[in-house]
């Protein structure tokens, strides 16, 4: 699939695929690079996505595992730093430690490269997000980069999935 951004995610139509299980990446999906401070509207959609009975964990490759927890502890759900995604290893651990099976699982994030290639790789359910603003790692924009190629490829073969609208999300510019 891909959205606008995490908010514009359906939950109802997540647990009518039989989503029980949800990786959630950390930068420019929940909140922006560097923020510490999580929109107002993620957190609402977390509360909602955890009053259905969905497992949510933050997956993340981040290098400030301080911040990382703090927002988990914010949104009161698990996390995990240090994934190197797209590796399988973290994320079937990840997927493993909300009881969760391939069919049951999805993961959210911002990049082609890490989250959605590592959701593949897993036979998982991937959700592409627009990045919530342009502040990014210095690895993140070369990889995005090779991401712009991408996403013209797959939209110009209609296998993107779902189009995102063109509209910004609550931070986006």
């Amino acid at each position: 699939m891909y959205v606008s951004s995490l908010v514009d995610v359906d939950l109802d139509d997540l647990v009518s695929r039989g989503i029980k299980a949800i990786m959630l990446d950390l930068d420019n999906t929940i909140l922006p690079w560097k923020d510490h401070n999580v929109p107002v509207q993620s957190a609402k959609w977390v509360r909602n996505a955890l009053d259905r009975g969905i497992k949510l964990c933050i997956a993340s490759n981040t290098h400030n595992p301080a911040r990382l927890r703090a927002v988990a502890e914010e949104l009161g759900i698990p996390c995990r730093d240090k994934l190197i995604k797209p590796r399988r290893k973290g994320l079937r651990e990840v997927m493993e430690s909300m009881e969760a099976t391939p069919e049951t699982t999805a993961i959210i994030g911002d990049q082609i490269l890490t989250d959605i290639i590592g959701g593949n790789r897993l036979s998982i359910l991937t959700i592409l997000v627009k990045p919530m603003h342009r502040k990014e790692f210095i690895g993140t924009k070369f990889s995005r980069l090779l991401e712009h190629r991408i996403m013209a490829y797959l939209l110009k073969k209609g296998m993107l999935g779902t189009k995102a609208p063109d509209k910004a999300s609550e931070i986006q510019e």
